[in-house]
């Protein structure tokens, strides 16, 4: 992880005085439609209810079927069989004519309860001028809190401070959404967070089949983490991961020598840029590709966010890509 901070000299979130009146409409509640707005002009906004209505606002054209689906009455669409399905919805049909299982899926009638997973390690915290990735981490949670919140079903939240789980119950309500917030609101990224122990409990505390969705730059214990989702989504739970990433830690833009820190341990290293640019890049990208092939491979949501890109932006893609999935 490159973490010095003092390399970076980036400019200052815009105030909210500042702010055009696309936000100001939005803010005193109006509906008229909102357009992308630019990573940094919404983080300036304090107010994360604001934020989460701004993000939605902006990825929403006109009313679309909800992405998240259950088992219940009204067919939806198909998609691969995954272990731990219920045979009952096998489609025998497709079977006899594809000689490949797939499921039944149908349209959640009943309340789905969705378990946010927000990763509030120091690293999270990269970059230190700027938006960090953990205040985009904080806004892509409250858009999806908010999301949900509004199509009837249920939201909660998991994560680790001082080394301790933090957790909110899966509940519905805006009255609820608010308690949800304040607790995403008043986190800070520090030390490390173990995912197996936040990703497991959360899973647990599921009282039935849900979605696990973790927020993260799966920088900590990738091999374990992810035989850790592999035994969620066993447990019949849906699985999607975000994983958040700042352009400066995939591009490695610096110049000069230059003492880089990692956030978690203290360790720092005297490098070059320029001399170790090419090998870095590699291996961030081989990095990122691991976890969207795996994901792929175990039928799980994956997206990958990059800190420069408009969060409305963000959010649509994964929700279209997750409508989409077969």
């Amino acid at each position: 992880m490159i973490c010095n901070h003092s390399i970076l000299n980036q400019q200052s979130a815009i105030p909210i005085l500042n702010a055009p009146s696309s936000i100001l409409n939005c803010i005193k509640g109006q509906t008229m439609p909102t357009p992308s707005l630019s990573p940094a002009l919404v983080a300036a906004v304090d107010d994360l209810e604001v934020v989460a209505r701004l993000i939605v606002e902006g990825m929403r054209s006109g009313q679309h079927r909800s992405p998240f689906h259950g088992f219940s009455t009204e067919f939806s669409q198909y998609r691969a069989y995954r272990p731990g399905d219920d045979l009952k919805y096998l489609d025998w049909k497709v079977l006899a004519r594809t000689d490949r299982l797939y499921t039944r899926q149908f349209r959640e009638t009943t309340n789905m309860s969705a378990v946010l997973c927000l990763d509030s390690s120091a690293s999270m915290a990269y970059p230190e001028t700027g938006l960090s990735k953990f205040r985009y981490a904080q806004m892509m949670a409250a858009a999806l809190a908010h999301l949900i919140v509004t199509q009837g079903d249920a939201v909660g939240l998991m994560t680790m401070q001082s080394g301790r789980l933090v957790y909110v119950p899966a509940r519905g309500g805006r009255g609820h959404l608010r308690t949800v917030l304040a607790q995403i609101d008043r986190l800070e990224p520090a030390g490390e967070w173990e995912p197996t122990t936040a990703i497991t409990r959360a899973a647990d505390l599921l009282r039935r089949r849900g979605l696990v969705c973790v927020i993260s730059d799966f920088y900590d214990a990738p091999e374990a983490t992810q035989v850790e989702l592999r035994r969620v989504n066993r447990r019949g739970h849906d699985v999607a991961l975000l994983q958040v990433v700042s352009k400066q830690e995939v591009d490695l833009p610096f110049v000069g020598d230059l003492e880089f820190e990692d956030l978690e341990t203290g360790a720092r290293a005297l490098l070059d840029p320029r001399a170790t640019r090419g090998a870095y890049r590699d291996r961030i990208a081989a990095f990122l590709e691991g976890w969207r092939s795996n994901a792929k491979r175990d039928g799980f949501d994956y997206a990958l966010m990059t800190t420069d890109e408009p969060p409305s932006e963000a959010l649509r893609g994964y929700l279209l890509r997750r409508g989409a999935t077969p």
